[in-house]
């Protein structure tokens, strides 16, 4: 029955955690022709965060799209990151 009580208890624990956190990850990218540089921040998976996952995979493909070639992720951090990077990314704040 102990056990039965520590698998409840758990579930419970997991249950009440919020489904998704928030995670971030701010970034360096490119344009040739002519060459155009960028900083910029961009929301990615819970399991970049975690390490499960490699965020440039997640942001490299939406930069693309836009003709923007990933050069490195600095950083992810959680949304208490967020305000001191917002004036450095300017427009590219969140948009990717």
């Amino acid at each position: 029955m102990p056990r039965l009580t520590l698998i409840l208890a758990t579930l419970i624990t997991l249950a009440a955690l919020p489904a998704s956190a928030e995670c971030f990850a701010d970034y360096k990218a490119k344009q040739d022709d002519p060459l155009r540089l960028h900083y910029g921040v961009a929301q990615v998976s819970d399991a970049a965060c975690a390490g499960g996952s490699d965020p440039g995979a997640e942001i490299a493909p939406r930069l693309a799209g836009d003709g923007w070639q990933l050069l490195n992720v600095l950083s992810v951090f959680g949304p208490e990151g967020l305000e001191e990077r917002r004036s450095s990314a300017g427009e590219y704040f969140l948009r990717f």
